[in-house]
């Protein structure tokens, strides 16, 4: 049965790194799902992120993202989040795209909104909300929920560094791109992605230059490497020189 995650919009407030850094520590000590979310709610009280304490049902809204990635993530994404969090314990400064790349394969509509900001900015300096939330609508349909959920993304990402305020409101400019310069990590990345789609596959090329990863600069790979460095995707070639990349087992 396939997750319902592809159609959710799912994430119903803004949202700070800093609170999936906690339930990362959460996961390391191996907290379970009801009781991580307790913890969640205490750590929440004194938390960055808010002008004032925030109220109980957005102490959900955040807990259920942060359950819903780090601590019981979809069956599919178990080996997925094991991957990352290997791999953040060893590297602790790649936090920033680990946690990106969870949350857009566990919420791919994250995924949705930073894909139209990349399209957008590959044409033009600065994009508007108006332009995003119009696109999205073109996708997901004019529900009255599109709007807001995708300002709490863009919000998310302007706190997340990966976009900057312009000095128009609801206008916004590309942050300066973060290097990608490890090769496992940018495998887990194109992975996400391939999580993040219903069939769960996708050319190599457009994985690698895909508008979700505006904030980043990828490296270039083939797609024979990510196969032999990464147990849960194939490569499928096809014409000339073209890749597939698929998750194994889909």
């Amino acid at each position: 049965m396939q997750s319902d995650r592809f159609t959710k919009v799912g994430i119903q407030r803004e949202l700070h790194i800093d609170w999936f850094d906690q339930a990362v520590r959460l996961h390391a000590m191996g907290f379970t799902k009801s009781s991580a979310r307790q913890e969640i709610y205490v750590y929440l009280d004194g938390a960055p992120g808010f002008d004032a304490p925030p109220s109980l049902q957005t102490k959900k809204y955040i807990a259920n993202t942060l359950v819903k990635s780090w601590i019981a993530p979809d069956s599919d994404l178990i080996a997925f989040r094991d991957a990352l969090f290997q791999l953040l314990q060893e590297n602790p400064t790649f936090r920033f795209p680990i946690h990106w790349c969870l949350l857009g394969a566990a919420y791919p509509f994250w995924f949705a909104v930073a894909a139209v900001i990349g399209r957008l900015l590959n044409l033009q300096d600065q994009v508007t909300q108006t332009q995003i939330v119009s696109r999205l609508k073109e996708r997901f349909g004019d529900r009255q929920t599109i709007s807001r959920r995708a300002r709490y993304v863009i919000r998310s990402f302007v706190a997340w560094g990966a976009l900057k305020d312009s000095a128009t409101k609801g206008c916004y400019e590309k942050a300066v791109q973060l290097g990608v310069p490890d090769k496992n990590l940018a495998i887990l990345m194109f992975e996400a992605v391939l999580h993040a789609i219903p069939e769960s596959k996708c050319a190599m090329g457009l994985l690698l230059n895909n508008p979700a990863f505006f904030p980043f600069h990828l490296p270039v790979m083939t797609g024979n490497f990510v196969s032999q460095h990464n147990d849960r995707i194939d490569v499928v070639r096809y014409g000339m020189d073209d890749e597939l990349l698929k998750l194994k087992d889909k």
